[in-house]
């Protein structure tokens, strides 16, 4: 378990087109054996310390006549943001995948004057 020691909890959230492969041809939809894509995610202000992360697949288009296979993880994680990772193998065909994520956290109480002066 992880402890926030924090007097102020942030919670930010969003949703990022992973990719599009399917129109251009792309290496999700084209390609075969072991296949990623790493998409970066800053947050919309830094945390206190490193959140916890998050992520789900919010929609994935898959070919119908090939084995489903996907992993969808987070690694990077600072206070910053994060990145997230999209793997899939063997002869699996993605067209298009969307993830949402949520970071829960530490941050400044924005009344904190210790930390202004």
């Amino acid at each position: 378990m992880k402890r926030i020691y924090a007097s102020t909890i942030g919670i930010d959230q969003g949703s990022e087109l992973l990719f599009s492969d399917f129109d251009t041809d792309g290496e999700m939809w084209a390609g075969k054996d072991a296949r990623e894509r790493r998409v970066p995610v800053v947050f919309s202000e830094p945390f206190k310390n490193i959140p916890n992360v998050l992520v789900t697949l919010e929609m994935f288009d898959m070919d119908q006549r090939t084995n489903q296979r996907a992993e969808t993880v987070v690694e990077n994680i600072t206070e910053n943001g994060f990145d997230i990772v999209f793997r899939t193998w063997g002869d699996t065909k993605v067209a298009r995948a969307r993830a949402s994520w949520m970071a829960i956290g530490g941050v400044e109480a924005e009344d904190n004057w210790d930390e202004m002066y």
